[in-house]
């Protein structure tokens, strides 16, 4: 089994610049139409679409294509784009450091609705209004990128938040909640996310992220759900689930070592709790996707 296709260079030309937008025709022509294996970015990615057919697989969960679409990709994230004719649009793609050096903090990104590092990950679905607005956006960050202009990064780096502020206002969940309220939420959703990303291998409990955040279990599931939909131990299901699938498919650890490594005492508790949730064993997903 192979391991997954992974690319490290945001701007191949031009590594220092960490910033990169591409029209999807040229990507397209690029590859000859030829959809790329699944894969996955150390840097994030947005594609803005105009127009296009065909489907958008991020994390196991497949999106048809359509008009006046915006997909949001996390450093990590696996998908693959299959189209099936010229798509039009813009591929944007910049990294950590590129938003630290151009004064976008990472608390930033992390506050916005946005860009998941894992699970579902829909498109951002804008009315015509919004679409013009955010391919003007794209459109100056195309200007600035591929000029010599001065302080041409600084305005990538606003134009591009902008961009971000304008996507996030059109999907906000918390519009109508009160804004001291939306804010403590955000941070604690934010902390709790971060905590996931280190600890997700070795707890499974809402009881032992609750108690390094200093909260009750269910004051903790109450706050992530009134702003992702979910609660706390259905994130932290997903995040496993996620991260099986993708061991499972993309690594040549045994269903073994892959229960270990993700914090299970016994191969038969993973394969349960895998099969319980996805709806079939390890092994049954392992030769039905691969």
């Amino acid at each position: 089994m192979s391991s997954i296709k992974k690319y490290t260079d945001v701007s191949p030309e031009n590594v220092s610049l960490s910033f990169a937008i591409k029209r999807m025709e040229e990507v397209y022509h690029l590859h000859q139409g030829k959809p790329d294996q699944p894969h996955r970015h150390d840097y994030y990615v947005i594609v803005l679409i105009d127009k296009a057919k065909g489907s958008h697989i991020i994390d196991f969960h497949a999106f048809e294509l359509a008009s006046h679409q915006v997909f949001f990709i996390s450093p990590g994230q696996v998908h693959q784009m299959i189209e099936e004719e010229v798509s039009e649009g813009y591929i944007i793609t910049f990294s950590p450091e590129f938003m630290f050096h151009n004064g976008i903090e990472r608390c930033f990104i992390d506050d916005l609705y946005l860009f998941n590092h894992y699970g579902h990950s829909p498109p951002l679905v804008v009315d015509d209004d919004m679409f013009r607005q955010l391919a003007s956006l794209a459109d100056q960050l195309s200007e600035f990128a591929h000029s010599q202009k001065k302080f041409r990064y600084q305005a990538i780096g606003a134009l591009l938040k902008l961009f971000l502020i304008q996507c996030n206002n059109a999907c906000s969940l918390a519009d109508d909640k009160h804004p001291q309220l939306v804010e403590k939420a955000a941070t604690l959703l934010r902390s709790f996310k971060l905590l996931i990303e280190e600890k997700f291998r070795q707890w499974h409990k809402v009881s032992q992220y609750a108690q390094a955040l200093h909260l009750t279990p269910d004051y903790l599931n109450a706050s992530v759900k009134s702003l992702t939909g979910i609660t706390a131990k259905t994130y932290i299901q997903n995040r496993l689930i996620i991260e099986s699938k993708r061991l499972i498919l993309f690594s040549s650890l045994s269903q073994k070592e892959i229960a270990y490594q993700l914090g299970f005492s016994e191969p038969a508790n993973f394969s349960q709790f895998f099969k319980k949730y996805v709806g079939v064993s390890p092994s049954q997903f392992a030769s039905t996707s691969g």
